[in-house]
């Protein structure tokens, strides 16, 4: 494991002030997904955004300058794009599993449960954020079904009040408004650019990722709404995970209600108007 304290505090205590806690599968996954956490905590007395990176990124696409690249190098690249941005956004603290993605899908694999449950038992962050459990990247539902296992071993006392599941290779705009839980991203602009703008490994290796993103919260922000003037400037969407951390909860049949409650209200719709 890689830990990285921007400010230079001592690991535990930069660990244990952590508010908001994103955890992700890849190196740039969290300043696409959680950055509305990240621009709450950016300068605020008594907020910490901490970050936990699961996979070592060596699978990434590469062109350009980093064409010829090994993986060996790639990972080297990720981890010092991956410092930068918690640098620029003043992370409280920065953790990088450095596991290859085959680790993180094995099922069987208790390693990596047990080393996010010690981290967020360590941090006790209020606020918890990860993939969602409908993300069309077989590595990003893997992450997140590791992290409410980890979350499960933990006591109540332990956990976060809520955890959600954000978009990132599949939006969230399908799930019903009253069910979405909307992250507001309009805060500091310059600087969700910047956090964006870090990776170029990625960006020059041929996925514009970072105006995807910011395309992306720009389109959620007047798309949310058809029949009011925009409240958001930049938004991304979330869904609540956090029943999911009792053991009775079925996590299938969790998601699969999102689906079916969605599926009703198109068709409901469209018999209200239907010929």
């Amino acid at each position: 494991m890689i830990t990285y304290i921007p400010d230079g505090m001592q690991e535990q205590k930069a660990i244990e002030r952590t508010t908001h806690l994103a955890i992700s599968a890849h190196q740039d996954d969290i300043e696409f997904m959680a950055y509305a956490p990240v621009a709450e905590c950016f300068g605020a007395p008594g907020k910490w955004f901490g970050a936990i990176v699961v996979t070592d990124g060596a699978g990434s696409p590469r062109s350009g300058l980093y064409a010829d690249y090994t993986d060996e190098q790639m990972k080297e690249v990720r981890v010092v794009e991956q410092k930068k941005a918690a640098m620029v956004g003043e992370y409280g603290f920065l953790a990088m599993l450095s596991h290859p993605s085959k680790e993180v899908k094995d099922a069987g694999n208790i390693k990596i449960i047990e080393e996010l449950a010690d981290l967020i038992r360590k941090a006790k962050p209020k606020y918890l954020y990860t993939h969602n459990l409908a993300d069309k990247h077989e590595t990003h539902v893997a992450t997140a079904l590791k992290v409410i296992a980890a979350l499960r071993r933990l006591s109540p006392e332990e956990r976060p009040e809520k955890v959600y599941g954000c978009e990132v290779w599949r939006d969230l705009d399908w799930v019903n408004d009253d069910e979405k839980v909307y992250l507001d991203c309009g805060a500091h602009p310059n600087l969700m650019r910047c956090l964006s703008a870090v990776f170029d490994s990625q960006i020059v290796g041929g996925k514009r990722y970072d105006l995807a993103a910011e395309g992306r919260r720009l389109a959620n922000a007047t798309f949310s709404t058809s029949h009011a003037c925009d409240t958001y400037s930049a938004l991304n969407y979330a869904m609540d995970l956090t029943p999911l951390m009792g053991q009775s909860v079925d996590i299938d049949d969790y998601i699969a209600g999102y689906i079916d409650r969605f599926k009703v209200n198109v068709k409901e719709t469209i018999g209200r108007f239907l010929v």
